[in-house]
């Protein structure tokens, strides 16, 4: 219900007119009784209105109070939640579609799948144990184990795979390209940023100094660090660039060697890196090593190469159902957990004296799955995620 209303300050003078807007619960974003006031904005009005909504015993939001308060009145579970968060994170058109998912509960609904059908199989294995006097035949347990590793495990473990890729949509990746003077880290950079953003010179020892852009690769997010020129220099601030890029390398994600290949002696495949580039193709004069992607940074030849090369690196992996992907540490933390519980019963599933460890170990499973969604003795977990948010939201 909206009104247009004005608001008063203690002595009745008019602060502002706007609307007020009236959610009755439980259709507020809270599902509780929700008043919305829209004013005309402007930071000296705003703050006399909240001013005088402190004066008539209003409180500031904690970080995340009214998502919180959402989780608690049953609106949305804790997935749900913490991607209201990732939805405000997103760097990349790829990460809010993802995030989008997760809020409508896609990923929830998955969670909750794996959990009904953990009771389920919870409850064949606590029927034996109400009723031990019956023989049950070894082919009733490996119809469970079967169950187990199709409906329980296989999905379990998909999901895990997609961690590194989830995470990354969120988290981004660190890319250094390393390699001798004057080989096209600077070219590439440009290249890959799509714009003009480091100094491309032929002299040799240009880049001083870690020269960082940001950008995307298939919708992951990664700041890619174009380094000095790795040789032997007297120069001290040449030195430093030198030092400063293997520091930078050694902490990266992802490494990138670039070579030329009119110059054999920038070949140096010992060097540890986890993709390789040879650039300057069109000046080759040998044949070059299998591992070097073959690339003309200033024609724009492999370009596109590197990138996808980049991507796989990353954990950039095809995924039948993307809201299924895991984006959280905590996530995969709770799904390792239950995983680990699950495989531990399958160990004595076929013993009829450790059946209960069976059921005990399942069960552990199904509150390490809860906790994903905020079920169960969660109030710490909570805490946590709610101390990530932006205040108020």
């Amino acid at each position: 219900m909206a009104t247009l209303t004005s608001w008063l300050d203690a002595g009745g003078d008019i602060l502002d007119q706007g609307l007020s807007l009236y959610f009755p619960a439980p259709y507020s974003y809270t599902g509780e009784h929700t008043v919305e006031l829209q004013g005309h904005g402007g930071p000296v009005i705003l703050r006399a209105l909240l001013d005088r909504l402190y004066q008539l015993g209003c409180k500031p939001a904690e970080p995340g109070e009214f998502t919180r308060r959402a989780v608690e009145n049953g609106k949305m579970d804790l997935a749900q939640a913490e991607a209201v968060a990732a939805c405000i994170d997103a760097a990349t058109i790829r990460a809010g579609k993802q995030a989008q998912r997760q809020l409508q509960g896609a990923f929830g609904q998955h969670i909750e799948l794996l959990m009904q059908q953990l009771t389920s199989l919870v409850a064949h294995v606590e029927a034996s144990l109400d009723f031990p006097e019956e023989e049950i035949p070894a082919l009733y347990f490996d119809q469970l184990a079967e169950k187990m590793q199709q409906q329980l495990i296989m999905p379990i473990r998909a999901m895990l795979d997609s961690a590194p890729l989830g995470e990354r949509l969120f988290d981004g990746a660190t890319v250094a390209i390393i390699g001798a003077p004057n080989v096209g880290k600077s070219s590439l950079l440009n290249a890959l940023a799509g714009r003009e953003r480091a100094i491309v010179s032929d002299i040799p020892g240009t880049t001083r100094d870690v020269l960082e852009v940001d950008f995307e690769i298939h919708g992951i997010p990664v700041r890619l660090a174009d380094t000095a020129g790795l040789r032997i220099s007297d120069d001290l601030i040449e030195q430093e660039g030198v030092r400063r890029a293997e520091l930078t390398a050694a902490h990266a994600d992802a490494t990138l060697f670039i070579a030329d290949a009119s110059r054999p002696e920038t070949w140096d495949c010992a060097i540890d890196a986890d993709i390789f580039m040879m650039n300057k193709m069109d000046l080759a004069h040998s044949n070059i090593p299998e591992r070097f992607i073959a690339a003309s940074v200033a024609d724009g030849v492999g370009v596109e190469e590197v990138k996808d090369a980049l991507a796989t690196t990353l954990g950039d992996i095809e995924i039948a159902d993307e809201s299924m992907m895991v984006t959280r540490e905590r996530h995969r933390q709770n799904l390792l957990e239950a995983l680990s519980c699950v495989e531990a019963g399958m160990h004595t599933l076929h013993s009829e004296e450790k059946l209960e460890i069976t059921a005990m170990q399942w069960r552990h499973a199904w509150s390490a799955l809860g906790g994903i969604l905020g079920i169960g003795d969660v109030e710490h977990i909570l805490d946590r995620v709610f101390s990530e948010f932006c205040i108020g939201k």
